[in-house]
């Protein structure tokens, strides 16, 4: 019957039973199983590891305007890593960067979600925050255009509709 019909037998679900096949034309059916993919991949959510980096005496001015970054980050859906980097013999004084990380987790609040705890790794401190809860996107403000004189332009009169009569 496919080639009868200038088209392909394609098994569509081998496991079951019987097996499932179908006439079709494979090459139509190969191109939209690849559309269908290309679109499911368009629409994941895509999430970056964005990173900020802090020292055991940082200043608190430092401090405020770095979390003002993190709190940006996480706003766009970015997950944020936030380092504590010590150097020499400040490693001996941890509890210094995690009183810092505590710092900044309750400035950053109910922005971000801690899904890392604080880890040392060899001289580093680390924690990753993510985003809580859904990104909402501002909508972008209406464009208004203004006429040479600086006022908003007058609305257009639209034009009257023609009315025309054919004979039947």
């Amino acid at each position: 019957m496919a080639i009868a019909l200038g088209l392909d037998l394609a098994e569509i679900s081998p496991n079951s039973n019987p097996p499932v096949c179908k006439i079709l034309d494979y090459g139509k059916f190969k191109y939209e199983t690849k559309k269908k993919a290309q679109k499911s991949k368009k629409n994941q959510a895509v999430t970056i590891l964005k990173e900020i980096q802090f020292r055991p005496n940082t200043d608190t001015h430092d401090i405020e305007f770095k979390v003002k970054h993190i709190q940006r980050f996480l706003e766009e859906g970015n997950k944020v890593r936030v380092s504590v980097r010590f150097r020499g013999r400040e490693a001996s004084h941890a509890n210094i960067g995690h009183d810092l990380l505590k710092q900044i987790i309750d400035m950053v609040g109910n922005l971000g979600i801690v899904e890392q705890f604080p880890k040392m790794e060899g001289k580093v401190l680390s924690l990753v925050f993510g985003p809580a809860g859904k990104v909402v996107k501002k909508p972008s403000k209406p464009v208004v255009s203004t006429s040479s004189d600086g006022k908003p332009p007058k609305e257009k009169a639209k034009p009257a509709e023609s009315i025309v009569k054919t004979d039947s």
